[in-house]
């Protein structure tokens, strides 16, 4: 299905399908925004196709504006996305440290307005994003590229950056590289463009591919080891699906990554691992997504306790711990616990 994007472009706005606006117009109205003494501040929540993409515009900007600071609300735990960082020495700094007042110009990036409680309070003069567009946020921003069809902003980058004729520095490059990669799953996205493809190509020539392969790699802290040992104990298998709770842990991505090596094994059609992270129960679910939908069966599972929902291969539920069946005194959450919950629609 066709998404309708949200361009304005040199003061003309077109919501449609398709753009009239070739790269080199898209690139010219976004350099009239800036002047050599602007303080501009790049947001963004921080992930790989965000952290590439504020690369690119501090790349872009370079020489033609004062200064440039990316500035992100999150917390930041993946591993990948810390190592990413560290080795790419990406410049970031977190926003509440930050004095907005301070920046004459202000970008959004792979968000827009309406996705952070503290994106609203901030009056952005261009945002470039690539997911579904939202309503109420546009009428005092001057620049605006939204394209839901794009599967990273990343790729809409390479196409700002090829305008400029700039050749990305093998650090931009192998941003950029990863973050099409993670955006777009690796290419298995549906509904993916063409121009995901040939930006992805461009910058595959320059990155360094074997430190992409570090980040994909690096996943799990030594210390959290233990999470397998507790997983492989844990684990029950019935009627071809696998389940372990894995009590309390440190971030809910061990949860992931021990869902994603239970998918891996033979017998496994299904697979639901649990843990909780603060005051929450986390449910990780896999399947194989054959004549499955795991986002389906985990709203109907989990919704009543809380949020759920996800892909047909993958899904997630996240349920305060004050909302769940209530149990016996003394009695924690357990594997059994989760079988139970899990099979009631199986």
């Amino acid at each position: 299905m066709k998404q309708t994007r949200l361009e304005k472009i040199a003061g003309i706005v077109n919501r449609s399908e398709k753009s009239r606006c070739s790269a080199q117009t898209r690139l010219n109205a976004f350099y009239q925004l800036f002047s050599r003494t602007d303080q501009v501040l790049i947001v963004i929540v921080a992930d790989p196709d965000s952290l590439a993409c504020a690369l690119a515009v501090k790349r872009l900007l370079s020489y033609r504006v004062g200064s440039v600071t990316i500035g992100y609300p999150n917390e930041i735990r993946r591993l990948n996305n810390l190592t990413m960082i560290k080795r790419l020495k990406i410049p970031i700094e977190r926003l509440h440290t930050l004095q907005i007042n301070d920046y004459s110009k202000k970008i959004l990036l792979d968000s827009q307005p309406t996705h952070q409680p503290c994106f609203e309070k901030i009056q952005f003069d261009a945002v470039i994003d690539h997911h579904p567009v939202t309503n109420g946020w546009d009428a005092n921003v001057k620049f605006i590229d939204i394209r839901p069809d794009y599967g990273a902003v990343a790729s809409m980058m390479i196409e700002y950056i090829r305008a400029a004729n700039i050749t990305p520095s093998v650090s931009l490059a192998t941003a950029l590289y990863y973050g099409i990669k993670v955006d777009t799953q690796n290419f298995e996205k549906k509904n993916l463009q063409l121009a995901d493809g040939i930006s992805f190509r461009y910058v595959f020539n320059f990155a360094n591919r074997n430190l992409v392969r570090k980040f994909e790699l690096t996943e799990l802290r030594r210390s959290e080891l233990k999470y397998f040992k507790t997983a492989l104990k844990e684990v029950k298998a019935s009627k071809g699906r696998a389940y372990a709770h894995l009590g309390k842990v440190s971030t809910p991505d061990v949860l992931v990554i021990i869902a994603d090596f239970l998918n891996h094994v033979d017998g496994f059609d299904w697979v639901f691992v649990s843990g909780i992270s603060g005051d929450k129960l986390i449910v990780i679910l896999r399947c194989d997504g054959y004549r499955k939908h795991a986002g389906k069966f985990a709203q109907k599972t989990f919704s009543e306790y809380g949020s759920a929902g996800g892909h047909r291969e993958a899904a997630r539920a996240e349920l305060p711990l004050k909302n769940l069946p209530p149990r016996r005194e003394g009695q924690d959450f357990s594997t059994a616990t989760l079988m139970k919950i899990a099979t009631r629609h199986l």
